[in-house]
C-alpha cells in the first residue's frame, strides 16, 4: 500500500528559488519512485509549470498568501498547512521553523511531521527583531512539537542542542558529480572569478562587491544572484557591470547545467554565505569541480574540509584570498579534493534515501498509533535517531 506525504514550507515543485526547492525537485521524484503519493505546497508565480523535467505524478498544490519579504513563511505555510489538515496524508515534511506555529495543529489531526528546521534563522542579519522573534518562537515550537527533526549540518544540530536540549536526525544536502560541459560564451577555463548567492548581508554580498573593481582590473568576474526584489543589492550588482566592462551581472540564472558549467570553469568560486548550514550552492560547486574560497565558517569548514581556502569576512581578506586562489599552483589540488568530498559524503541518493527513510519511520508509527501528545518521549526518539 502506497504512503502518502504533505511537503509543507517552500516555493513549490519544480521551483529554482533555493536550497529547499533544489532539495524538494530531487526528493520528490525519488519518493515517487519509491511509490509514495507526493504533494507540494507551494506559491503561483515561484513554480516554472513548462518544466519539462517536472515529474507529472507529482501533485504540486497552490494555496493562498501574502508575497512580501516579511509575511511570506508564515502566510503561505500557514494556509499550506490548513490544507494538509484537511487531507491528512500519512506524514508530513515540513520545511522551516517558522512553520512551527503549525505543527500543533498537524499534530491533532494525527500526522507526523518530520521538520527541517533549516538554519539559524534568527542569527540572519536580513531580518529586523520583530522577524527574529517570530523564528526563535517558532524553532521552540518546533522542538517541542516536531516530531523529528532534520539537522542539514552537524553543527547545526550542536546549536539545537545547545539552544533547546533537542537532537534529530543529520541530513545534508546532495551534489551531481558530472562530465566535462563546455565553457560559457565569452570566458575561458580557469580564467573568471565567480560569485553565486542570493543578495543578503549574511552571504557577504557586500564584502565581495567592494572587492570587485580591484579583482575586474585582472580577471572577468562573473555575478549569479539576486535580491528578488530588485532593491539596492540589485542596484549595485548593475552598477558594478555598468562601471566595467570585465564584470558581468547574469542576475539569478535558474538552469543547473549553466550554473553548474559556471562552476566547472570558473578559476575562483567566492561562497560568503556564513549562518547557514550545508548549502546546496557549496556541495554542487564541489561536485562541479569549483576552486573554493569559503568564508570562515563551522558550516563551511564542516561541508568543504580541507577542499579550499577559507578568508574572513572583510574585502580585504576577499580579495587577497580570491587573488591567491587565482594564482595558486596548488588550485587543482583543492579541486580534486573537493570532488572526492562530494561524492562520498554529499550525494543526493544518500540525501534522499535517509529522507525516505525518516518519513517511512515516522508513518508507520502514525499508522500503528503510536503518536502520542508526549515531548518526552519525542525527545528520546531524536536523541536516538541522531548521529
Amino acid at each position: 500500500m502506497s504512503r502518502s506525504v504533505a511537503i509543507i514550507g517552500t516555493r513549490g515543485y519544480p521551483s529554482y528559488y533555493g536550497g529547499f526547492e533544489t532539495a524538494i525537485r530531487r526528493l520528490a521524484p525519488y519518493l515517487v519512485d519509491a511509490g509514495w503519493d507526493v504533494t507540494v505546497y507551494g506559491r503561483k508565480g515561484s513554480v516554472v509549470e513548462a518544466d519539462h523535467s517536472a515529474r507529472p505524478e507529482i501533485h504540486s498544490k497552490f494555496t493562498f498568501g501574502l508575497n512580501s519579504k516579511s509575511l511570506s513563511t508564515l502566510s503561505f505555510g500557514a494556509t499550506a498547512s490548513i490544507s494538509t489538515m484537511l487531507a491528512k496524508p500519512d506524514v508530513a515534511l515540513v520545511m522551516n521553523v517558522a512553520n512551527g506555529f503549525f505543527l500543533p495543529g498537524l499534530r491533532a489531526r494525527g500526522i507526523p511531521t518530520l521538520m527541517n528546521v533549516d538554519g539559524i534563522e534568527w542569527d540572519r542579519a536580513k531580518w529586523n527583531r520583530a522577524a527574529k522573534a517570530v523564528f526563535r518562537a517558532g524553532a521552540i515550537l518546533s522542538a517541542r512539537w516536531a516530531d523529528e527533526l532534520v539537522f542539514d549540518a552537524r553543527a547545526i544540530g550542536d546549536r539545537w542542542q545547545k539552544d533547546f536540549n533537542t537532537r534529530g536526525t543529520f541530513i545534508p544536502y546532495g551534489g551531481d558529480l558530472h562530465g566535462e560541459l563546455p565553457t560559457e560564451s565569452g570566458l575561458d577555463h580557469r580564467g573568471y572569478i565567480l560569485l553565486v548567492a542570493r543578495f543578503v548581508p549574511e552571504n557577504s554580498v557586500i564584502q565581495f562587491f567592494e572587492a570587485v573593481p580591484a579583482l575586474a582590473d585582472k580577471w572577468p568576474v562573473v555575478i549569479v544572484g539576486s535580491d528578488g526584489f530588485g532593491g539596492e543589492f540589485d542596484a549595485a550588482a548593475r552598477k558594478l557591470a555598468d562601471a566595467q566592462s570585465n564584470v558581468t551581472w547574469l542576475g539569478h540564472v535558474s538552469d543547473d547545467v549553466r550554473l553548474r558549467s559556471l562552476w566547472q570553469h570558473a578559476g575562483a568560486y567566492f561562497h560568503g554565505h556564513s549562518v547557514g548550514g550545508t548549502n546546496p550552492a557549496l556541495v554542487q560547486a564541489m561536485a562541479s569541480g569549483a576552486p573554493i574560497v569559503a568564508r570562515d565558517t563551522v558550516y563551511n569548514r564542516e561541508t568543504l574540509g580541507d577542499g579550499g581556502m577559507f578568508v574572513q569576512a572583510t574585502s580585504d581578506s576577499v580579495l587577497d584570498g580570491i587573488e591567491t586562489m587565482m594564482q595558486s599552483s596548488e588550485r587543482e589540488t583543492y579541486v580534486t579534493s573537493a570532488m572526492q568530498r562530494a561524492g562520498n559524503y554529499y550525494s543526493w541518493d544518500g540525501v534522499c534515501e535517509a529522507y525516505e527513510r525518516s518519513l517511512c519511520n515516522l508513518a508507520d508509527q502514525g499508522a500503528n498509533g503510536a503518536r502520542k501528545f508526549d515531548s518526552t518521549r519525542a525527545l528520546s526518539l531524536r536523541k536516538r535517531r541522531y548521529d
